[in-house]
């Protein structure tokens, strides 16, 4: 396993962690996501990332419980979750979303309970809130890892105008500012990471894990025929996934994942392998979540890092000559 540091502090997170998104407490249950973290962890993964919205809160408890019976010691480990949406389900108070003091306090203690933990290694804003100050979020935050019940605090999916305004008030006020982003980063979605955040890696310090490096699927190739296996797209409340993965503004992107395959297979290698392979050759990506739903789909994962060192500057234009005739976001 490759281990990065994550952005410019001195922990050490693997290069490929495994999420819980969708799949922990719906797709999946505890005994199937245990033979996945345990793949992971066997080789190498510390990084396990959550939030209270996966599953409606479950998705933690199942995680929490594996992590438990397989007696992991805490200090190997890296847990992350995430808050926002709450974990509660449909009903909600008005208190129950967003990032207020309030809000992020109560959620934190949530999550704990829910994971079994005292504290999380990272704990991130999971949307920006327009109806909370900045400054209060971030004061918010700083009470949790005062009280030692995160050790790290991060954005997801925020503008990078929101996350360096953080960073001042932080610096400002000496506080603890965003040390890491959650972006969603793969080839079909980049201009965020490469092109939008680009300062924020030598100004703050920024470090990115990323989710989605296989556009939820579909640059694995097994959408290149048009049709949805039995996969998270398949799941109700799912469809806008199943537009973006086989609706007709998906199959110019289909097409590019199809030229994809003989790079793949010169380098010996899974279309998933390559695309994993490919974010991480991003310096400023520190970890990329990935999914699981099978032992196997986690081992075929981990041989994206024996693809890493293949990819020269040669096969990276190659790829990036495909990917010019792709839409991108």
């Amino acid at each position: 396993m490759e281990y990065r540091h994550l952005g410019h502090s001195g922990l050490h997170v693997s290069a490929i962690s495994l999420g819980a998104w969708v799949t922990y407490g719906s797709q999946v249950g505890e005994e199937v996501a245990a033979e996945c973290m345990k793949v992971a962890f066997d080789n190498g993964v510390n990084f396990f990332d959550n939030a209270e919205a996966y599953a409606s809160g479950r998705a933690e408890t199942v995680m929490g419980n594996v992590i438990r019976k397989l007696g992991w010691h805490r200090s190997d480990l890296v847990i992350s979750t995430k808050l926002f949406w709450g974990g509660k389900g449909p009903k909600r108070g008005p208190n129950d979303v967003g990032l207020s003091r309030k809000r992020i306090i109560e959620g934190t203690d949530a999550s704990l309970q829910r994971l079994q933990l005292d504290h999380v290694d990272l704990l991130y804003c999971h949307r920006p809130d327009p109806d909370t100050p900045i400054e209060e979020t971030v004061r918010a935050m700083n009470h949790v890892l005062n009280q030692g019940k995160a050790l790290y605090w991060g954005t997801s999916e925020w503008s990078a105008a929101d996350i360096r305004e953080a960073a001042v008030i932080a610096e400002t006020n000496h506080l603890i500012g965003p040390l890491m982003e959650q972006p969603q980063y793969h080839m079909f979605h980049r201009d965020r990471v490469e092109r939008e955040y680009a300062p924020l890696y030598n100004e703050i310090g920024l470090g990115l894990t990323i989710w989605s490096p296989l556009a939820s699927g579909l640059l694995t190739g097994k959408y290149d025929n048009g049709l949805i296996p039995n996969t998270r797209a398949s799941l109700p409340g799912m469809e806008w996934l199943k537009e973006e993965l086989v609706g007709a503004s998906a199959q110019p992107k289909i097409d590019v994942v199809k030229k994809l395959k003989p790079v793949a297979e010169g380098l010996g290698c899974s279309r998933a392998q390559l695309a994993l392979a490919w974010c991480l050759k991003n310096p400023n990506v520190s970890s990329a979540i990935t999914g699981a739903t099978r032992p196997e789909q986690m081992k075929e994962n981990l041989g994206a890092l024996d693809v890493l060192p293949k990819l020269t500057n040669g096969v990276m234009r190659e790829i990036e000559s495909l990917l010019e005739r792709a839409p991108r976001a």
